[in-house]
């Protein structure tokens, strides 16, 4: 039950994420675009283009890292392979935002990303394929049990 509550808060936070980051690439380009603003020398349009592009982009991803964590959440089963690389890059890039969300824009804004953070790594290891359930996890599924040794050791002659 927990499992499920966590991947589903993980699904609405990044929804609401990936809104406040389209937005706040939206205001970026048009402020970009109305400043006529140029970094060593770069066209003003192409910089506010490219900004639009980086939110579109940035949100998609995290609207798709949403969209598996509720699918998560609703069948109670961990990701497939394609869905696990999703969700380990969006927590890659949210430690990665932390980091450099410290410096940028303060505390609060790293600890709203070591949140997200913590959601998705719990999303991950409370849905981790188990040793020995079928689901492809763990060591030695392929290979048949060792034989029960006995408790003292194998008897071996003393003498040819």
């Amino acid at each position: 039950m927990l499992r499920r509550l966590v991947a589903g808060l993980a699904a609405i936070v990044l929804v609401v994420e990936a809104a406040l980051l389209v937005l706040v690439h939206i205001v970026l380009g048009r402020t970009t675009a109305n400043q006529s603003m140029s970094i060593a020398g770069s066209d003003p349009d192409v910089m506010s283009k490219a900004t639009y592009v980086m939110g579109a982009g940035m949100g998609a991803f995290l609207v798709l890292c949403a969209v598996l964590a509720a699918v998560t959440a609703i069948r109670d089963r961990g990701p497939g392979r394609f869905g696990r690389v999703v969700l380990i890059s969006g927590a890659v890039t949210h430690g990665v935002l932390g980091i450099l969300s410290v410096a940028l824009v303060g505390w609060a804004a790293f600890a709203t990303m070591m949140l997200i953070l913590c959601l998705l790594v719990l999303t991950l290891t409370s849905y981790a394929p188990r040793s020995g359930d079928g689901s492809g996890g763990g060591a030695g599924e392929d290979t048949p049990p060792l034989p029960p040794t006995p408790p003292f050791g194998e008897i071996k002659p003393t003498s040819p």
